[in-house]
């Protein structure tokens, strides 16, 4: 009895060791592989994950395209100065710099996300690399905003020209590193007998952009509203290349396949996959920036001083806190609208399998609306309640609301095009998710619109009309799933009366068994 006890805990003993040896070789593997640097299999140079290089890169773009909106935040207005004048002066200049900005900017960034969907393992030259080109690419703003100021002086278009181009040679560089080094590319090109194709492909396709640059620094001496002309193209590129070779197909008839196996990367085809992850942390960082650009203009401006709280209200606080009770509830109801395109957004992503380019392209059309909500913030509480200027800022702020749900919306429409590929089964058409997906992405849309129609009619009720909608969102929020069932079951009352077993709206069965950690994972 004694001898069998003891050899029971031998027994025992020596498996909790071989647990914990197993334990802390697969803690030292994990450790190695994530964090260290390790050497590959061929004795090349170490390498290291990426994960945080794009992390950082996705922050610091992110950043970069939304302040450009503080210069049009930050325009004050007179009281009485016309509203649409203002507004067309902004609209040809700040509003214009801003607009273009992100977008140039977002299309630096896309091209950022492709470059290291392709090259998936980094070491210290790419790490430099990537920081000299974060670096020029940080510079883009203050060169747009030169080009702004100082539309007929060709400097500006030459020092952004410049940035774009080494911007060009930077990536065109990374490119001839990573074909160099096979083992810091992704497996389908490490795989593939193509490589020279990938590589001499994913070249002309980013040298594209560096040489229109080029072109366009040349005209800015010659006729400078041409080299504007060209850099707007750059935006545009990939669709306005797509189009015409469907057209040059079309004409010529067949599809050319132009690829010796499936090209996956820089083909500009609307369906081109890019980084899910990489999309979500972009719209993230734009999300919360703009979160945060509201509560600048509460601690500047809405910080009574000390000497006018002593003379004006005997020293009392509170008193002096109740004038600036406007500013404080238009902060609220902006921070609970993008708090709120935010909760849309990550819906949408949460059921989102994949993301394509032009899925990609309204994502980025949102974010820029989003931006402009510090402007809206910002104008609601401006002007005297009651007068004209406050009704045009409303109906303003109504139509940046509307545009950022819609872009929203439409990049749901563009994945069910494609939802076998881009959704999950309880979101595409038929699934029992599809109509409160498609009720949550419509309500900030239609919520904006009658909200500015409704300020159309009774315009003396503009900044109450505008406020209760920026409260009675978050509550329709809450009772949205009720209010679709209740929707659901009046029209199938209407439509399918004495059935009262029969599901009217088209459900798949396989799709419908499918468990709740499908959709998280």
């Amino acid at each position: 009895m004694g001898e069998n006890d003891e050899s029971e805990i031998i027994e025992h003993h020596d498996d909790e060791e071989m647990e914990k040896r197993r334990t802390s070789r697969n803690h030292s593997h994990s450790f190695l592989e994530s964090v260290t640097s390790s050497e590959d299999k061929n004795g090349h140079s170490s390498t290291q994950s990426s994960h945080r290089l794009l992390a950082y890169s996705d922050a610091l773009i992110s950043i970069i395209a939304t302040v450009m909106i503080l210069p049009v935040a930050h325009t004050k207005f007179q009281d009485d100065e016309e509203l649409k004048e203002s507004i067309q002066i902004l609209l040809t200049t700040k509003v214009a710099v801003y607009l273009m900005t992100f977008l140039i900017v977002s299309v630096a960034w896309a091209a950022h996300v492709r470059l290291f969907q392709v090259i998936e393992r980094i070491d210290d030259t790419l790490a430099l690399l990537n920081l000299a080109c974060m670096m020029l690419i940080t510079f883009l703003p203050y060169t747009f905003s030169l080009m702004a100021t100082f539309p007929d002086n060709f400097l500006g278009i030459l020092l952004f020209c410049a940035c774009v181009i080494v911007i060009g040679l930077i990536q065109a560089a990374i490119v001839l590193y990573g074909f160099s080094h096979p083992f810091l590319l992704n497996n389908h090109i490490q795989m593939s007998q193509n490589q020279a194709y990938y590589k001499q492909n994913i070249l002309k396709v980013i040298m594209r952009v560096p040489i229109m640059c080029f072109f366009a620094s040349i005209f800015s001496f010659i006729f400078f509203q041409l080299s504007y002309v060209l850099l707007a193209i750059i935006i545009f590129l990939p669709y306005i290349s797509q189009s015409l070779k469907w057209i040059r197909n079309k004409a010529i008839g067949g599809q050319v396949d132009e690829s010796p196996d499936s090209m996956l990367f820089y083909t500009y085809h609307p369906i081109e996959p890019l980084s899910k992850e990489r999309v979500e942390a972009f719209s993230d960082g734009v999300y919360a920036i703009v979160a945060t650009l509201l509560i600048l203009d509460i601690c500047e401006n809405n910080v009574p001083d000390p000497s006018v709280v002593k003379k004006q209200f005997d020293n009392n606080l509170n008193a002096a806190l109740q004038e600036y009770g406007p500013e404080y509830l238009a902060y609220f109801g902006s921070f609970a609208t993008v708090g709120l395109l935010w909760f849309v957004h990550h819906s949408l992503f949460l059921h989102v399998t994949k993301v394509t380019r032009l899925m990609g392209l309204f994502n980025t059309f949102s974010l820029a609306c989003v931006g402009g909500l510090p402007l809206a913030y910002q104008l609601t509480q401006e002007f005297p309640r009651g007068s004209r200027n406050e009704l045009e800022a409303v109906q303003v702020s109504c139509v940046i609301i509307f545009f950022a749900g819609l872009f929203q919306l439409a990049m749901w429409v563009v994945a069910l095009f494609t939802e076998r590929e881009t959704l999950h089964p309880y979101v595409r058409y038929g699934g029992r998710e599809h109509t409160f997906m498609l009720a949550k992405l419509s309500l900030y849309p239609c919520v904006a619109l009658g909200s500015f129609f409704l300020t159309c009619i009774l315009s003396r009720f503009s900044a109450q009309i505008f406020h209760m909608m920026e409260i009675g969102v978050p509550f329709a929020f809450l009772l949205l799933r009720l209010l679709v069932r209740v929707m659901l079951a009046l029209l199938k009352w209407l439509f399918c009366p004495g059935r009262p077993d029969v599901d009217c709206s088209p459900v798949e069965e396989e799709d419908s068994q499918l468990p709740i950690n499908d959709i998280v994972t």
